[in-house]
């Protein structure tokens, strides 16, 4: 199921992005990847679906964040309502942010309807984040920079992504859990 695209408010302009996604419930593995974030100088955190559970979504609480479900967020239903009593807004399947002028789109990456749209010349994003694949990567096509933080479950080096908007810089960080 897709749900239309949703914008999620932000009173500040982070120029640190923290991206994390996959963490399917393991939240040992999403705490360190926070950690690690945090330590890194994140400013808003953005987990790019699979998030899993509850516990996961406790670790985002109170925190600047925006999330979207992946395909193994079975219980939807469930974890919105959940979501919606800690306070924490999410983009259903695809989310919009926009921060100092950059558009970001970001989105699962199992929908192949969704990545078109996202990459779309007219969309005008200029960051795509996804999770869905568990291997980290950095990649142009066009104006569009697509950026996969890598997994925190099912992957031989946990990794996630620290994007400076300001310099237009990623990095990929190993996470020790």
């Amino acid at each position: 199921m897709e749900s239309s695209a949703s914008s999620v408010a932000t009173s500040h302009s982070p120029t640190l992005l923290g991206v994390l996604s996959d963490t399917h419930d393991h939240a040992d593995a999403a705490a360190a990847g926070i950690a690690t974030l945090r330590a890194a100088g994140a400013q808003f955190l953005i987990h790019c679906g699979d998030v899993g559970g509850e516990s996961i979504l406790d670790l985002l609480a109170g925190t600047r964040c925006a999330f979207v479900w992946g395909n193994n967020d079975y219980d939807r239903a469930s974890l919105d309502r959940y979501a919606n009593e800690i306070g924490l807004q999410h983009g259903g399947d695809f989310v919009e942010l926009e921060f100092g002028g950059k558009r970001i789109a970001v989105t699962h990456g199992d929908s192949p309807k969704l990545m078109r749209k996202a990459m779309a010349e007219d969309a005008g994003y200029d960051y795509l984040l996804l999770g869905h694949s568990h291997i980290p990567s950095d990649q142009r096509s066009g104006r569009l920079r697509i950026v996969n933080p890598g997994a925190l479950h099912r992957a031989a080096k946990k990794t996630v992504a620290l994007i400076d908007l300001s310099r237009d810089v990623v990095r990929h960080l190993v996470v020790t859990i």
